[in-house]
């Protein structure tokens, strides 16, 4: 795939306790294949789609990681790494692990922006990122959704440059975050429907064939929903959690139900 343009999804991974068991879930749930990690980059296991397409990666649980919820980890691309690390400390955040070259696979930073949001920033060499998106089984769309929408909006447009367009509806106060004039992310302020432990976080969207059997597949084997699944313009959707509770939505972006928002 080509190069992607600063601040765009390039990159999703999330770390678990129990390896094995988060690989056979989303085996079933999505279908994905494994590389075989390696111990020199700490078992980093890589997915890919029936096809072969790198699509994510699972990640044991780090030593030190202990007691850390399992969640999915959203990268965004940079062609500077040193660059955007000064715009994250600029602009309010909080750089939680310093960039770090990966072998020849490209540099990385993760961070932390003003409401709590964690989020890492990829300078791909070699790994390119996702080898195919917006397709079964493979990554489609994010939303920060954050506690402190103020704290939010302040930070991400100033460093990634985004223009932003608010959605239209007095239900919700959403933001879409625009690039070169395409969409890459959103911004939704969590509200009382969110319980209350949980904190401010990045949704991954995954593409299935079918929302309300990847629900019920999600449910037989130990997992949670939490949210749908409900019609909407862009596709059917539905929020749920893995059996280790790290959260995350799919999407049947064929079901499409409605008209678009209007967007200021």
């Amino acid at each position: 795939m080509s190069a992607r343009p600063e601040g765009a999804p390039v990159w999703a991974d999330a770390m678990f306790p129990d390896l094995e068991a988060a690989k056979g879930f989303y085996t079933e749930l999505f279908g994905w294949t494994y590389d075989e990690g390696s111990a020199e980059f700490g078992n980093y296991t890589q997915a890919r789609t029936p096809d072969g397409k790198r699509v994510a990666a699972l990640v044991p649980q780090m030593p030190g990681a202990e007691g850390v919820h399992p969640a999915w980890n959203l990268y965004l691309a940079t062609a500077d790494i040193e660059s955007v690390t000064e715009r994250i400390k600029d602009a309010g955040g909080s750089v939680m692990m310093d960039p770090m070259q990966v072998a020849s696979f490209g540099t990385m930073v993760t961070a932390q922006d003003p409401a709590g949001v964690v989020f890492s920033v990829w300078q791909p060499d070699t790994h390119e990122g996702f080898e195919k998106v917006n397709e079964p089984g493979a990554f489609c769309w994010a939303e920060v959704n954050t506690r402190n929408a103020g704290r939010t909006d302040s930070f991400f447009p100033k460093v990634f440059g985004y223009d932003v367009q608010k959605m239209a509806d007095e239900n919700m106060d959403f933001n879409v975050w625009m690039l070169d004039g395409e969409p890459v992310m959103g911004r939704l302020q969590m509200t009382d429907e969110f319980p209350a432990h949980v904190p401010s976080y990045v949704n991954v969207y995954f593409v299935v064939e079918d929302c309300d059997a990847a629900v019920a597949t999600v449910q037989r084997l130990g997992g949670k929903l939490h949210f749908g699944p409900v019609d909407s313009p862009f596709g059917r959707f539905a929020a749920v959690g893995d059996p280790q509770g790290a959260a995350f939505s799919v999407i049947d972006v064929s079901a499409t139900k409605g008209e678009m928002p209007d967007m200021g």
